[in-house]
């Protein structure tokens, strides 16, 4: 007798019907849902039971069929394949054991880790940011902006050609010679630097980059000249490799050198919009910098998170192009202009640092993805990026000088260290008495999503007496400043142009049962 199925979807509107139909079927035969030897729906009855037409079950049951999971009898209907026959016997399995003797067995993780990831804590986000109305996040894109019709014809051009499919290949160490090239002849001489393709190095984003540097520069003797406040990440990255890291102060200026400079074998900077402050590091900074680095034999290592999206309309050059010894690392991304989620960065130095960067990725995780490489390169290649980072800077320009007019109308009290730099957020400090964690708490009734600041603060954290092989993240001493409760930061990209004004309308509002 035919055993009758009962078969439901809660169809998702965004997703084809015959691409969840199949999911639905497939995941079915791989749990055993479906007996061997028996019929599954027939194309009539399935169709009814999840009101589609009869047409997307039988295209559905046809690909299954092409796929190996079915096989079909003459007047009979489909039926599971030999080989999805024994899910069914394997699900009714029970595998019995002893749980009190397992657990007692389970090895102790706490005892075995070497390295207490606890002490270096993330910048804490909300996941559903974009549920809020009025969303002033940092880091995350405006989604409807992605140029994705030229990034789907980039994507097609690498699977398209049936006689290439190198992207399909292990390269072992090697990176995509198109992007490395692209690189070098279009993006890099926007930042004034001139490079060769042997030092380029292309990365799973900045961050990854900033990893590789850490691990192959840095150990517990390295002293790190950082700025305060500043990107987190950096911080937790340079600490895990036990280095000691001594803070610098941000003014309008960008990093001050202090006592402890000369001390630094290597530096970490933001100087183009200091993060997460904005600042543009003046002149006199800069060459005051590179001569103390020149002058003590250290290592420069520049971050320019925001290289392409720099909407000013003469950005400063970076750093690497006033090098001439090379002693400056060059770090950017794709990431903060097309999309987070895209994870595509790139470091410039000497060839020789280059070299063994390589060597040190392809122990790690070999390369980043051909495929996205290949992607990137011909999107770059057909003109798509320029066209588009044109749009963005155009799109970002109209952004700012809404936020900014919002903000000095309605919120004039919130004192910004970077007044006139065109930076990707607004870095603010709140009115006497009111922390920002009591503005991110009022402000959330309000439908309106603002960043606390106190976390991109450095602090001291207590050694890990247990890890012998990685030192806490230390400071030469104790910088946390008594105001860092009193910052905040707004992004603009990832909220509706026309939503700025309002959101920044209710912001005020937040402030008023606080102040």
């Amino acid at each position: 007798m035919a055993i009758d199925y009962q078969c439901f979807i809660e169809f998702d509107s965004n997703r084809s019907l015959q691409e969840q139909v199949r999911e639905y079927l497939v995941n079915a035969i791989l749990v055993g849902t479906f007996v061997p030897d028996q019929a599954l729906p027939s194309c009539r009855k399935l169709s009814q039971q999840l009101k589609v037409s009869r047409n997307t079950v039988s295209l559905v049951y046809e690909s299954l069929l092409d796929d190996g999971y079915l096989v079909s009898r003459p007047r009979s209907g489909y039926y599971l394949s030999d080989s999805y026959k024994k899910n069914h016997d394997e699900s009714d399995i029970h595998i019995s054991g002893d749980e009190e003797n397992s657990a007692s067995v389970a090895p102790n993780w706490h005892s075995k880790i070497k390295v207490n990831t606890h002490q270096f804590p993330r910048i804490v986000k909300p996941s559903q940011w974009s549920c809020y109305k009025y969303p002033f996040i940092y880091g995350q894109p405006y989604i409807d902006e992605f140029p994705l019709a030229h990034w789907r014809e980039a994507s097609r051009r690498v699977i398209a050609d049936s006689h290439d499919h190198s992207w399909l290949c292990d390269k072992v160490d090697k990176d995509v010679a198109l992007l490395v090239e692209q690189i070098r002849t279009r993006v890099l001489p926007q930042r004034g630097i001139h490079a060769n393709n042997d030092e380029i190095l292309i990365t799973i984003g900045s961050q990854n980059g900033l990893y590789l540097l850490s691990q192959l520069l840095m150990d517990r003797n390295s002293r790190v000249g950082v700025e305060n406040p500043g990107y987190k990440e950096a911080y937790n990255i340079f600490g895990l490799a036990g280095a000691q890291l001594h803070p610098h102060q941000v003014d309008e200026e960008g990093l001050k050198l202090n006592s402890l400079s000369p001390m630094c074998d290597c530096f970490y900077v933001t100087p183009s919009h200091q993060a997460p402050t904005g600042v543009t590091m003046s002149p006199q900074r800069r060459k005051a910098l590179l001569d103390l680095v020149y002058r003590n034999d250290a290592i420069l290592i520049e971050d320019d998170y925001d290289s392409n999206s720099n909407f000013e309309l003469n950005p400063a050059p970076a750093l690497k192009a006033q090098d001439k010894s090379g002693r400056v690392i060059y770090v950017s991304s794709f990431s903060k202009i097309l999309a987070p989620g895209l994870r595509l960065g790139f470091i410039v130095a000497s060839e020789e640092l280059i070299y063994e960067l390589r060597a040190l990725r392809r122990l790690m995780f070999r390369h980043p993805p051909t495929r996205l490489q290949m992607e990137m390169a011909h999107f770059i290649a057909q003109g798509y990026y320029d066209s588009f980072v044109r749009r963005f800077r155009e799109n970002t320009r109209q952004r700012w000088n809404i936020i900014n007019e919002a903000v000095s109308q309605y919120i004039p009290y919130c004192e910004r260290l970077a007044k006139n730099e065109l930076s990707n957020a607004l870095w603010l400090q709140t009115p006497d008495r009111v922390t920002s964690q009591m503005l991110v708490s009022r402000a959330a009734q309000h439908g309106v999503l603002v960043e606390t600041g106190h976390s991109h603060f450095m602090t001291s954290i207590k050694p890990n007496r247990q890890s012998n092989d990685v030192s806490p993240l230390t400071t030469s001493k104790m910088s946390m400043s008594h105001d860092a409760n009193r910052y905040f930061r707004l992004g603009f990209h990832s909220i509706d142009k026309d939503r700025i004004q309002p959101g920044i309308i209710e912001l005020a509002k937040a402030f008023d049962g606080l102040t």
